[in-house]
């Protein structure tokens, strides 16, 4: 973990642009107080950067997701619209010719720059070479430009660290799979790899996190054949599931267990209604009713 706390400081302002006479506030840290913090969790990894006078650059990897950049911020200081992203040497580094990231779409709120995995990761490179990403756009007050600029300084260490806590991330996350469908073949109960996968996933994750408190599991099947026939190979569905899930670790009563034969149609597709459903509920979490009308993740075609 890093601590060090940074003390409020503008790396620039009042730049005068080459391009023009507009004048710029660049808001960065500079070699004295350029500060990097982990937090680290097998549900996520993020580095967050204070960036004085502005407010954060945060790098976040969520369990089961892609890294991402996003610059956070209080106050709004730029203008919703189209800004531009750059790799550019700091300061002390002049003549190095900066590197075009390409545009970004500024919003309105406290994350006003949000990015994708691939621009997410030509960043980090800039940074572990000695340069400093730079997004620039228009002022929120007036249309002089808004420059704020992620130091190089101290990252390195701290992203080593970064490294190391995604190797250690879950496969996936809890939005993932609080939600999730398993497709079956025709009068079967068989799980297929796939299947299992995902269930394994599913225990994983429960298994790590101890505010999931139950987990309930619910049983389909589609039209044909009788209700009686229906609901058994409904439970039966269900059960392959719950047992599944047992083998990997689950405690039983934190199962709950239900056969809906045919009643709750997801389509009007006969394969769609071939399923079980899994629903993880947290602490706090209100309970609702479920039909299970075909949530989450599909695995497979059964």
């Amino acid at each position: 973990m890093f601590k060090t706390k940074a003390t409020p400081y503008i790396f620039a302002l009042a730049t005068t642009l080459a391009a023009g006479p507009a004048v710029s506030a660049t808001y960065g840290a500079g070699i004295e107080n350029s500060q990097w913090y982990l937090a680290e969790s097998v549900f996520g990894c993020s580095l967050t950067h204070e960036v004085p006078g502005y407010g954060q650059a945060v790098f976040n990897h969520r369990a089961g997701e892609s890294l991402t950049f996003y610059l956070e911020s209080d106050v709004p200081l730029m203008q919703p619209g189209r800004g531009r992203v750059v790799v550019e040497a700091p300061a002390w580094r002049p003549g190095v010719a900066p590197r075009n990231v390409g545009e970004v779409m500024v919003a309105d709120g406290v994350r006003p720059v949000s990015l994708g995995a691939r621009e997410s990761m030509v960043l980090v490179q800039g940074l572990l070479a000695g340069m400093a990403p730079t997004v620039t756009r228009a002022a929120w007050y007036g249309n002089d430009p808004v420059r704020v600029q992620v130091s190089n300084v101290n990252f390195a260490s701290p992203y080593a660290a970064y490294l190391q806590c995604v190797g250690g991330l879950l496969p996936v996350n809890y939005d993932q799979i609080k939600r999730s469908r398993i497709p079956f073949g025709v009068a079967s109960a068989d799980l297929s790899d796939a299947d299992r996968k995902l269930l394994d996933n599913i225990a994983i994750y429960v298994l790590a996190d101890s505010t999931v408190e139950r987990i309930f599991v619910d049983g389909h099947s589609d039209r044909y054949g009788s209700r009686i026939t229906n609901r058994a190979l409904s439970e039966e569905r269900a059960e392959v599931v719950a047992q599944y899930l047992m083998a990997q670790g689950i405690a039983e009563d934190m199962i709950t267990v239900r056969a809906h034969g045919d009643r709750f149609p997801a389509s009007s597709r006969a394969a769609d209604n071939r399923r079980a459903t899994i629903r993880l509920q947290r602490q706090g979490e209100r309970p609702s009713m479920q039909q299970a009308n075909g949530y989450g993740v599909s695995t497979s075609n059964g």
